[in-house]
C-alpha cells in the first residue's frame, strides 16, 4: 500500500517543485526554519494534486491500462482508489494548516498554487485552457518565497515571467507521452489541439523563453556563465525536443524540463541576486 500510494503521488513532479521551492526559498534568504515551512506547505499541496489526480482519473486510467498508475489495476483498484482519495484530502487539509502557519500573504501563495492543481485535476486539464493552471502555479512559485520573508514583498517581474513560462512549457512536456490515451477518453487539452508534433516544438520553445528569462531578465552585466547557461539549456532542450518529436511516447522531455529548471536556477545562484 505504501508503494501505491507513492507511486499514486505523482512522485517526479511532486519532489521536482518541492526542491525548486526549497531554491527559491534560500535564494530568497528565508531563514531555515521559514523556509523549511514553506517547502513543507508546497509538498503537501503537491501530495493532494497527485492523489487527487489519480483517485478522479481512476476510470479514465483503468480504461487505457496504466500499468504506471496503481488506480488502474483490475486486482485492487477499487481499494487503492478509496485510500488515494482519502490521502488527497488528508494532504489538502495539512496544506491548509501549514499555508496557516505561514500567514497571510505566503500561505495564500500556497493555496493558490495548490487550488490550480486541483482545478486542473477537475476538468480544466480537458480544456483549451489546460496551460492556465501550470502558469499561475508555477509563476506563483518564486512569489511563496519573497511573500512568506519578512517583510513580504513580491519578486520582480522577471521571476514571476520566467515561472509562468516554465510552467506552461512542464505542462506540455508532462501530458506529450499520454496524448492517444487522453483522447481515448474524451481529454482534448491544448497540447491535444497542437498535436504531438507541435506541442514537442512549442515546448522546446517556451522552456527556452523561460531560460533566457531566468538568466538575462535581472539585468546586469552579461557574464559568460549566462550564455553558458542558455547555450547548456538550448543543447539539452533541443535533444529532448528531437526525440519527443521522434517518440512522443517518451518521457525524456518532461525530465529533460526539470533539468533544464535546475540548471537556471543553479545558473541564477551563481549571479547573486536576489529574487
Amino acid at each position: 500500500m505504501v508503494r501505491a500510494l507513492a507511486l499514486s503521488c505523482h512522485p517526479i513532479p511532486s519532489l521536482a517543485v518541492t526542491a525548486l521551492t526549497a531554491g527559491l526559498a534560500a535564494l530568497a534568504s528565508l531563514p531555515p526554519g521559514r523556509g523549511l515551512l514553506v517547502t513543507a506547505a508546497v509538498f503537501a499541496g503537491q501530495l493532494s494534486i497527485g492523489w487527487s489526480n489519480d483517485y478522479i482519473d481512476a476510470e479514465r486510467d483503468r480504461a487505457v491500462h496504466r500499468s504506471d498508475k496503481p488506480v488502474a489495476s483490475r486486482l485492487a483498484a477499487p481499494r487503492i482508489a478509496g485510500i488515494v482519495g482519502i490521502a488527497a484530502l488528508v494532504a489538502l487539509i495539512l496544506t491548509v494548516a501549514l499555508s496557516a502557519a505561514l500567514s497571510w500573504p505566503g500561505g495564500a501563495a500556497v493555496l493558490v498554487i495548490t487550488a490550480c492543481g486541483w482545478a486542473y485535476n477537475l476538468g480544466l486539464k480537458a480544456t483549451a485552457l489546460s496551460w492556465l493552471p501550470y502558469a499561475i502555479a508555477f509563476g506563483m512559485l518564486p512569489a511563496v518565497a519573497t511573500l512568506a520573508a519578512s517583510p513580504p514583498r513580491w519578486p520582480a517581474p522577471w521571476a514571476l515571467t520566467a515561472g509562468a513560462l516554465l510552467g506552461v512549457a512542464a505542462h506540455l512536456a508532462n501530458v506529450l507521452p499520454d496524448l492517444r490515451g487522453d483522447a481515448a477518453t474524451g481529454v482534448r487539452g491544448l497540447a491535444h489541439r497542437l498535436g504531438a508534433k507541435a506541442t514537442a516544438l512549442a515546448g522546446a520553445v517556451i522552456l527556452l523563453a523561460a531560460s533566457a528569462v531566468i538568466l538575462f531578465g535581472p539585468g546586469g552585466e552579461t557574464g559568460w556563465w549566462r550564455w553558458c547557461g542558455f547555450v547548456a539549456a538550448l543543447l539539452v532542450a533541443g535533444t529532448a525536443a528531437a526525440s519527443a518529436y521522434r517518440d512522443p511516447s517518451s518521457q525524456r522531455f518532461f525530465r529533460t524540463t526539470i533539468l533544464i529548471a535546475a540548471m537556471d536556477l543553479a545558473f541564477f545562484a551563481l549571479s547573486r541576486t536576489s529574487l
